[in-house]
């Protein structure tokens, strides 16, 4: 990867690894499709929170990440619609009939894919933290003098991205097979659910009483 203008490759491999491994706001959203709406769900949301992780590497790459960063109107804008946008999920989620709910343990919920895939990718895209993360993380790993820092960006976040989908799809899996088997009882996964939508609510609050 030297010759990239990448350095530390391995050591860049088990810190994304780590980060993967810290429950956080793209956790929460793939568990909750999974166990809403299944493992194809959960799967498809993997694949948007990746999307999501690219967007950043490209503005990384080019720039606009900095610009955010150090403009304080702009990044109160994103962290105020990032908090808001889980506040939403998390508040339709407690807030769905139970009747609904309950139907759902017995048919998945027919949310199209599409729009299951882009709330994902706005999940990942309106959280401030992701940024400042690719902001300050990124440039650790590539070389001071190395002569084509926008192709040494643009390939540490397809790997970053890669193994993300890895990390992700597993929790889809494990998350989804875990409801398949709760949906035999009706009202576990009906509190199940509103576990998840206070957890998305708490993630939004913090998001938006963060003040760095």
């Amino acid at each position: 990867m030297e010759q990239f203008g990448i350095i530390h490759f391995g050591l860049f491999c088990l810190a994304v690894m780590l980060l993967n491994a810290t429950p956080g706001p793209d956790t929460a959203y793939i568990v909750g499709r999974s166990i809403a709406q299944g493992r194809t769900a959960g799967l498809i949301s993997a694949l948007g929170i990746s999307v999501g992780c690219l967007f950043h590497a490209f503005a990384s790459a080019f720039g606009l990440t900095a610009i955010i960063a150090t403009s304080a109107l702009a990044f109160t804008i994103i962290k105020l619609a990032g908090g808001a946008y889980l506040i939403y999920l998390g508040v339709r989620m407690l807030f769905s009939k139970p009747a609904v709910l309950i139907a759902r343990s017995t048919e998945p919920e027919r949310r199209p894919l599409q729009k299951i895939f882009w709330q994902a990718v706005l999940t990942n895209i309106l959280n401030p933290k992701v940024v400042l993360f690719f902001l300050s993380f990124f440039p650790q790993f590539v070389s001071t003098d190395a002569s084509h820092k926008t192709s040494a960006f643009l390939l540490l976040g397809a790997t970053f991205a890669l193994m993300s989908t890895l990390w992700n799809s597993g929790t889809a899996v494990l998350a989804g097979t875990l409801a398949r088997r709760a949906s035999q009882n009706p009202r576990y996964k009906l509190w199940l659910e509103r576990f998840v939508g206070t957890a998305f609510v708490g993630l939004g609050i913090k998001l938006l009483l963060t003040k760095h």
